[in-house]
């Protein structure tokens, strides 16, 4: 997908049902994969940490959809109904929505609280490859510690106002018996994806214990960078820009630029391999084929030619649409195969060619064969739709092919 402008402001529903303001930065290319950062809770998606973390990712080829949890920053909702659950499902949902309105992400970036928050959605987000936390606590309780005021007092009155980051936060009773109960380590141990552990040894919010103690909790591969003299919400530009860089570089390995995908059907782009004469590399709308030619014709056989991926596009739209077709009038149809034979003919040879061809013409022969209990005016009916198949009809009129040369 090619973007269309460097930022967008964006709005999703969060765990809670609330509005949650978002901004999704694109790559200047061709993107590679979707990322989401979470931000730390004192923090907000424009924080200067989030916003340069975002920017690298960018330039290596990522979308990052960064979001502030419901009742923080832009977002709707009161801080005070939420729980570390409520945020963990709310980056859940960040989730969610890219992979209905772009694609699935392939890489969470969570700091402070956030990046506990990521270790603990992980696990519920099967299109994950990748996993990066900066200065994050190993399990949610820590946050308690950050109180200013006693927790004694907010479980007597049911809630009781807190300092976080020099900014004030009302916390419920329920907040406490949340993040007491969440078993972070467990969920740690169930991400199967690669993980990247940043943390400064003179944080003095997060200990760097708790770096170590992700670290053994999580399964390979797993890395740790130390941040040196960071503090714990890189307010200093260059830690953000090198926790920026080292995690844009990490994810290079787990997330490779081949493995970029397009949302546009139709996009298809043959470049020589250098590995054959007439061996390929042909990426057709974000998936991955090979074209070659015969041994007899000085290719390498590693792949089909051109005339039988062309085959191939009339016999599998072929078969879609009798399976479409099967299925919208639930008949019982088991199994469709479609086997196509491509040759070349001369018009006044070819007995099937009709009127208006001269010279030698592509002739493409389809046997299909369909089983399932179907009667004789079902499989006439059948036969009839297959040459309604959209390739069929593209092959047998005219096409319209404008050619420019790149410079």
């Amino acid at each position: 997908m090619m973007a269309t402008e460097k930022n967008t402001k964006v709005e999703f529903d969060g765990a809670l049902g609330e509005r949650l303001a978002a901004a999704l930065s694109w790559p200047n290319g061709k993107t590679r994969g979707f990322a989401i950062f979470a931000h730390c809770f004192s923090c907000s998606k424009d924080f200067v940490a989030s916003r340069r973390i975002a920017n690298a990712l960018t330039d290596h080829g990522f979308a990052v959809l960064r979001f502030d949890f419901t009742g923080l920053g832009r977002s709707g909702g009161d801080f005070s109904d939420t729980n570390f659950s409520t945020n963990t499902q709310d980056l859940i949902a960040a989730a969610n929505w890219l992979s209905e309105n772009y694609d699935a992400p392939s890489l969470l970036v969570g700091h402070s609280l956030g990046g506990a928050a990521v270790l603990a959605a992980a696990p519920e987000i099967p299109s994950l490859k990748a996993v990066a936390t900066i200065a994050a606590p190993a399990d949610a309780e820590h946050i308690l510690n950050q109180f200013t005021c006693s927790v004694d007092d907010i479980e007597a009155n049911g809630e009781g106002q807190v300092d976080l980051g020099g900014r004030p936060f009302t916390i419920k009773k329920q907040f406490l018996d949340d993040v007491r109960a969440f078993d972070l380590p467990a969920q740690i141990a169930k991400f199967r994806g690669a993980l990247l552990v940043l943390h400064s040894p003179v944080d003095n919010s997060v200990g760097i214990e708790n770096a170590e103690r992700i670290f053994k909790a999580a399964k390979h591969p797993k890395s740790f960078i130390s941040l040196d003299d960071a503090d714990h919400l890189l307010t200093k530009l260059e830690h953000a820009s090198y926790a920026a860089e080292v995690i844009s570089a990490w994810a290079d390995r787990y997330i490779p630029a081949q493995a970029q995908k397009t949302q546009t059907e139709g996009n298809v782009v043959a470049a020589e391999s250098g590995e054959g004469k007439y061996h390929l590399h042909v990426d057709a709308s974000g998936h991955q084929l090979t074209i070659d030619e015969p041994l007899s014709a000085g290719g390498t056989d590693r792949g089909p030619t051109p005339y039988d991926l062309l085959a191939a596009a009339l016999g599998g739209c072929t078969t879609l649409t009798l399976r479409m077709y099967a299925d919208r009038k639930k008949w019982s149809v088991t199994h469709i195969q479609t086997r196509v034979e491509h040759a070349k003919h001369h018009a006044d040879d070819c007995a099937v060619c009709g009127e208006g061809h001269e010279g030698r013409i592509d002739v493409f022969t389809r046997h299909i064969t369909i089983e399932g209990d179907l009667d004789t005016e079902q499989r006439r009916r059948m036969l009839e739709i297959a040459d309604k198949c959209p390739v069929h009809k593209t092959l047998e009129k005219s096409s319209a092919i404008v050619t420019s040369l790149v410079e």
